[in-house]
């Protein structure tokens, strides 16, 4: 282990520390009680899994989601094996409903497929030497990089069809062509599914069975080739790379990623959203490029379709060390601000309305700068805030200054709002990037403290909502437990590892900064210590560790990224001398010293920084980062976890 890191005693200790202490606390009695309410003793979920169509399986995993996040910060080995067993459960449960084969989806779109596999991904950077974790990353990846299992188009280069998993591309959107009726109210505010269907010019007209039917075919003989939103698939072939550096699956991501931005490029830089079987944009919409599914036409746009664009992206820089493979991305998210108008929200007819209604409360009847989130045959419509964490992530990954440029334009169009850090929680977990960005620029120096504050909160109405099951007439919904799912973890990821919340349809669990523990000989924070990232500086980062204990030291080792594709290459420590603590017992306090700096280098044959923190220390850092130089990987830390089996019933291959 290399030399030590000093710290300085600390006077009073900083409410954002045992606050964030606080919150680790709550956690852990949360998550313990909504296992114990609402799981079954193989791990499933209480809910007799019964399903009518495609769709549901992310429903089961999305609870779940973050709670091997929550270990990788510091939370329990519990919360890690409860998450390990509760995949297992919600695994086997859904293959007894016919929705899973080989522990693998069926085949769906990869808006929702992303959804669940965040849970996946997650398990793996968590436990990577479980060698059952790691033997199905590698066969969920060969679903789409071996040809034999028809999801992947080599001659072409497409994935073959918007439905796509374990049994290979799936026929249409459903196993028959089926009517899409204007009586299905809830998809109203989406429009039409396609808009060139003829004599179906409003929704309304789907009122007509024979419209509606025919809407329902179009639809169906639509959905084949490939669409925009595989590209999230690009996760699950990276993930397998990091275990094995196996070449045939880079070169599959990279192929795969470099088709879509050619077809960009072809289309002014402008991602188009559909491949027809043939490999022609367009081939089945008369040559347009929109019209495909959870493409830019139907049903959301710029959220799934920029969340794909941005995952892709950052995977094939993440192999390449290229971050021009964000090009597409860039190029659709200035699109859509260069055609933003600015009106309150609460004014619009904007289909996701309803959720931002809820974030921002009275200030959405400010005006906003909105953006519109889709194209159709009129042109740009459907105008709403710009999902911030997409050019975010961007700037996130690449660190450039015209990356933070486009964060700053959309942050700037936001309403001013009283509070800013607004007290709500939706099933992503995300929406607070505007005031960390603040905090990160110095504008909002209490964001640390208010933010805690903020999860707490939200912490104590998950378990409300969970101790009012029994009388919620909304308990019984397949959403209940996301809802209610207590693990917050967006604030901690902020603050501890200076890290966007995942991209929830499908992103791999990237961080900053990473802890391990030495002593317990496990990743996360240790015990007592709470963590400060405070600034992002190209290849700078500040960091703060704070031992909130009065009676015990800890040791803490501090990493720059987890998957060690970067590494410090030295550290600057914010130290003081000559100072007296704690002083003579006849002193009204401790004598400070005075301030001064360090430099110290890790060890040329590792990466890590280790900080001795007696009780009541703290140690602040600027860690210079630069390219580790070495392909990435999933760090393969001798686990002392127990293994993953099998989920019940369903076969190890």
């Amino acid at each position: 282990m290399p030399e030590s890191i000093p710290a300085r005693p600390l006077s009073s200790i900083p409410a954002w520390a045992v606050l964030q202490r606080r919150l680790f606390d709550e956690i852990e009695d949360a998550w313990r009680l909504f296992s114990e309410s609402f799981t079954r003793p193989d791990g499933g979920l209480r809910f007799d899994a019964v399903f009518e169509d495609r769709d549901g399986v992310d429903d089961l995993y999305e609870p779940f989601f973050n709670w091997p996040a929550f270990y990788l910060l510091g939370g329990s080995d519990d919360v890690l094996a409860a998450a390990k067993h509760h995949w297992a459960g919600v695994t086997a449960q859904l293959a007894e409903a016919g929705m899973v084969t080989g522990e693998y989806e069926n085949g769906y779109d990869w808006f929702h497929q992303g959804e669940s596999l965040i849970f996946f991904y997650a398990l793996c950077a968590a436990d990577p030497a479980d060698p059952v974790v790691a033997e199905r990353a590698r066969r969920f990846a060969e679903l789409y990089t071996d040809d034999a299992h028809g999801n992947y188009d080599s001659i072409r280069n497409i994935i073959t069809a918007p439905h796509n998993g374990a049994l290979g591309p799936r026929p249409g959107l459903s196993d028959q062509p089926e009517p899409y009726s204007s009586e299905r109210r809830e998809m109203r505010p989406y429009g039409l599914p396609l808009q060139f269907v003829r004599d179906v010019d409003e929704w309304d007209d789907l009122a007509d069975p024979a419209l509606a039917a025919a809407m329902g075919e179009a639809m169906h003989r639509a959905a084949a080739g490939d669409v925009a939103v595989n590209l999230a698939a690009t996760s699950l072939v990276a993930n397998r790379w990091l275990y094995d550096g196996d070449e045939a699956s880079a070169a599959w991501l990279r192929r795969y990623v470099d088709g879509w931005r050619a077809r960009a490029a072809a289309n002014g830089g402008l991602l188009p959203d559909n491949v027809a079987p043939d490999g022609t944009v367009g081939g089945l919409h008369d040559g347009r490029w929109f019209g495909g599914h959870y493409g830019w036409t139907w049903p959301h746009g710029l959220p799934s379709i920029g969340m794909a664009a941005v995952i892709a992206g950052i995977n094939e820089s993440f192999l390449t060390g290229d971050d021009e493979a964000l090009d597409p991305a860039r190029a659709l998210l200035d699109t859509v601000l260069d055609n933003a108008i600015v009106a309150p929200i609460a004014e619009t007819p904007f289909s996701l309305r309803g959720g931002w209604l809820g974030r921002w409360g009275a200030d959405a009847a400010t005006p906003a700068l909105l953006v519109p989130h889709r194209f159709g045959r009129h042109g740009w419509f459907d105008y709403g805030p710009m999902p911030l964490e997409l050019p975010l992530w961007v700037w996130w990954w690449s660190r450039r200054a015209d990356d933070l440029a486009r964060v700053r334009r959309a942050v700037a169009g936001l309403p001013a709002m009283a509070e800013p850090v607004k007290p709500f929680r939706d099933k992503a977990e995300a929406g607070h990037e505007a005031p960390w960005l603040a905090f990160l620029d110095g504008d909002l120096p209490d964001y640390p403290a208010r933010a805690l504050e903020m999860a707490l909160g939200q912490v104590a109405r998950r378990v409300a909502l969970m101790q009012g099951a029994a009388t919620d007439p909304d308990a019984a919904h397949l959403h209940f437990w996301q809802r209610v799912n207590p693990v917050v973890t967006e604030v901690l990821s902020q603050l501890v590892s200076g890290t966007p919340q995942v991209l929830y349809n499908g992103g791999l669990p990237f961080a900053a900064v990473v802890y391990e523990d030495p002593d317990a000989g496990r990743p996360g924070l240790p015990p007592d210590v709470a963590a400060l990232v405070s600034r992002l500086d190209g290849d700078d980062i500040d960091v703060a560790l704070v031992n909130t204990s009065t009676t015990r030291a800890r040791r803490v080792a501090v990493r720059a990224s987890r998957f060690g594709e970067r590494r410090i290459g030295s550290v600057t420590v914010q130290t003081e001398t000559g100072g007296a603590y704690p002083g003579r017992s006849t002193a009204y306090a401790s004598s400070p010293g005075a301030p001064a700096t360090v430099t110290r280098r890790p060890a040329t044959d590792d990466d890590v920084v280790l900080i001795v923190l007696p009780p009541a220390h703290r140690a602040d850092l600027i860690l210079h980062t630069v390219h580790s130089g070495v392909a990435p990987r999933h760090r393969r830390a001798a686990s002392t976890l127990p293994l993953s089996v099998p989920a019940e019933g369903v076969p190890h291959v």
